[in-house]
């Protein structure tokens, strides 16, 4: 079996990726980005991905767990709603770490000013 090749990425490049969104490395079973939000998003549910986000600057209100309102497919194994009832919401901020089991529902419902963060995708085969 083949190993995936090895991604380097300088600090320019993911200065830029965590400022403006962006990949940084892929490979069987995972993806790598930075990612950048300056409003809340919406509800998402990944089916096969585990999501791992480090907070590397800003805050946010997030929400996991709970069931997702007005749920519709976006893509194959991806789902996107309106709202979470009986969710967990925790303050995010620099620093922090949180994962995301797939199948779990998750959202950035308030985002004051802004936050960036380093995100790893686990997707199952």
């Amino acid at each position: 079996m083949a190993a995936d090749a090895v991604t380097y990425e300088g600090h320019d490049a993911v200065a830029a990726a965590l400022a403006k969104g962006g990949a940084l490395g892929k490979g069987e079973g995972f993806t790598a980005s930075g990612a950048h939000r300056d409003k809340a998003g919406q509800v998402e549910v990944h089916d096969k991905e585990t999501d791992i986000i480090y907070i590397t600057d800003g805050e946010a209100t997030f929400v996991t767990g709970g069931t997702m309102v007005g749920g519709k497919m976006s893509k194959a194994g991806q789902w996107l709603g309106t709202d979470i009832q009986g969710g967990e919401s925790r303050h995010l901020s620099k620093g922090d770490v949180i994962v995301i089991p797939a199948g779990t529902p998750h959202w950035f419902k308030e985002v004051p000013s802004g936050v960036n963060y380093f995100l790893v995708k686990v997707i199952k085969p």
